[in-house]
């Protein structure tokens, strides 16, 4: 058996997002989960937004995306850890995927995998936001504000939940990263100052990003899986880093 030394990141799959083919999606998705060799495989982490709208209730769970957790428990089945930073569109995760195997932690995290370090998280608000998306993201966190969500009807609540969501989708597409200006830049460059890092790896921005930092450390934003048939991801398998 080959060594298990292969790493994937990806990110900002939207499942359920009515924009585009939301069923091609899903399904190219499923099928590059499905290619990931389990023989030399150590983990996949899942940096936010995979679902446009995210939201467990204690018996009940979105239905969009069934397969991709069909296929994410066949990884876990493997042996394959799977990790899961939330994002801003699927942040509600309570104990679903926790009771699966998966590890879902908060952003941003610093690891040491396969002899590098890396800086990863999903990125909405490091380094700063404007006070409507932190006040956003308050009411988003905030433990009373959840219970009085769940007291709505799953029925009124995923319908809410998804048609907000294709609203500011349709309202904030097309983003462009910023470069040195943006606030994740200068938050991975505070950061690596602070300690030793090789890799940034983040999502979030829908855009194509790979960025050398002024003390030659790499800044990767992953990029949306909505706009083309093209599957986006990052491998590293110990010596090299990929960008796809």
């Amino acid at each position: 058996m080959a060594s298990r030394n292969k790493i994937y990141f990806a990110a900002d799959v939207h499942l359920g997002l009515k924009t585009g083919d939301e069923v091609a999606r899903e399904a190219r998705f499923v099928s590059w989960l499905k290619s990931i060799n389990c023989d030399d495989t150590a983990a996949l982490y899942l940096l936010g937004d995979i679902w446009d709208f995210w939201y467990e209730y204690r018996d009940v769970i979105p239905r969009e995306g069934t397969r991709v957790i069909s296929a994410i428990i066949n990884l876990l089945d493997a042996g394959i850890e799977v990790y899961y930073i939330p994002g801003n569109h699927d942040i509600w995760m309570y104990s679903f995927w926790q009771n699966l195997g998966v590890k879902v932690m908060n952003q941003p995290q610093v690891l040491s995998l396969e002899g590098k370090d890396f800086l990863i998280g999903h990125g909405d608000g490091l380094g700063g936001a404007k006070w409507g998306y932190k006040l956003m993201l308050w009411v988003f966190h905030n433990k009373v504000c959840q219970a009085l969500f769940n007291l709505l009807h799953p029925w009124i609540a995923y319908r809410f939940g998804t048609d907000w969501s294709n609203s500011n989708r349709r309202k904030h597409g097309g983003y462009k990263f910023k470069g040195e200006s943006e606030p994740l830049y200068k938050f991975c460059v505070s950061e690596c100052a602070k300690t030793h890092i090789d890799y940034c790896i983040f999502g979030h921005f829908h855009d194509a990003v790979d960025m050398t930092l002024p003390a030659g450390e790499r800044l990767i934003v992953v990029k949306d899986w909505i706009a083309d048939e093209t599957p986006h991801f990052v491998c590293w398998d110990g010596s090299t880093l990929t960008v796809k």
